[in-house]
């Protein structure tokens, strides 16, 4: 993988961040760092902006901009919003939702499957959070004194939800049926709203 690539990862991954924090995660010098970010911000993949510091100078921090996150968009989201709009022009808002729904079922059973011999939510959300990974959600799982969080940094069905924001509705849907009435279960960050990623906050009753 080429750095600017890496370099759009992590950014995708952790948010902001600046030079000095890239040049020791890859290795490479700062200069060499503020270069690659450079190009990248000709590319339009990349902004920056200054945070001020108790002492000395403000410290410069890279976002990805909205081309950036388009950069790791799914190339068949258009064919899907395309066939959505078919369907609902077909069959109307009912034959819609019955296409949604029968995701759902599908996704539902899939997860189900792939959890059955999981003794314990924290083993349940481990598989959860390699199944949304394989479905290109870019998840990762972390956990705390509050329960656990896990976070989607990339979501592939954006711009179908974006049309189509059931397919929201029917992800959280998924998620609480997965882990039972005993498991509570918040969105607290939502890409579609603007935010980076999706963060949920997990916990058992």
């Amino acid at each position: 993988m080429k750095t600017i690539e890496k370099i759009l990862y992590h950014i995708k991954y952790d948010g902001p961040v600046t030079a000095k924090v890239l040049a020791e995660k890859f290795q490479l010098t700062t200069m060499g760092i503020r270069q690659h970010l450079q190009t990248m911000e000709e590319q339009g993949l990349v902004d920056a902006y200054d945070v001020k510091v108790k002492v000395g100078r403000p410290t410069r921090h890279w976002q990805l901009t909205t081309q950036g996150h388009q950069h790791f968009s799914d190339h068949h989201g258009e064919l899907a919003v395309q066939t959505l709009e078919a369907v609902s022009d077909l069959f109307g808002q009912q034959g819609l939702q019955a296409i949604i729904e029968k995701r759902e079922q599908h996704t539902l059973s899939h997860y189900q499957a792939a959890i059955t011999d999981c003794p314990d939510l924290k083993s349940k959300l481990i598989t959860l959070t390699e199944l949304r990974q394989h479905d290109g959600y870019m998840a990762e799982l972390t956990s705390d004194d509050n329960g656990f969080l896990l976070v989607e940094n990339h979501c592939p069905i954006c711009l179908a939800a974006t049309r189509c924001p059931s397919l929201y509705h029917s992800e959280l849907a998924i998620f609480q049926q997965l882990l039972g009435e005993q498991t509570h279960i918040q969105r607290q960050e939502h890409i579609i709203t603007g935010q980076r990623r999706c963060a949920y906050r997990i916990t058992s009753k």
